[in-house]
């Protein structure tokens, strides 16, 4: 059994662009914390193999999903969940004045930032 505390300062840079805090890993899947600083617009990335799960915390934000069924964009807010399955592109922007801070759940667990493609998005990225 695990038990862990968010710490504070970001471990390490999101392959979007986000600032990330470890919080859980295990066999199945991950958790991290991320934090998107206000009007940051993410890169557009699409995963291999990891798909992820997503509550918002706090802050206002929009997230572009694309896969070959379908196109959206969402809003996110406090208390929203989002999917983002294997091999959907998406890109994430910060649209308020604070940060955006979410959790993240990867599953499986993420292997590494090779995981992570970068393509072409509806916004044009500022990180």
């Amino acid at each position: 059994m695990k038990e862990t505390k968010l710490g504070s300062k970001p471990d390490a840079r999101s392959p979007a662009g986000a600032d990330i805090r470890f919080i859980m890993a295990g066999e199945t899947g991950n958790m991290i914390h991320s934090t998107v600083p206000p009007h940051q617009i993410n890169r557009a990335t699409v995963h291999a193999t990891v798909s992820e799960f997503w509550f918002i915390l706090s802050g206002l934000g929009e997230i572009w999903r694309k896969d070959k069924k379908q196109e959206r964009v969402a809003r996110l807010e406090a208390g929203v969940s989002i999917d983002i399955p294997v091999d959907t592109a998406f890109q994430y922007r910060n649209i308020g004045d604070v940060d955006l801070k979410f959790i993240c759940i990867s599953m499986p667990p993420w292997p590494g930032d090779e995981e992570a493609s970068h393509l072409e998005g509806v916004w044009e990225p500022t990180v």
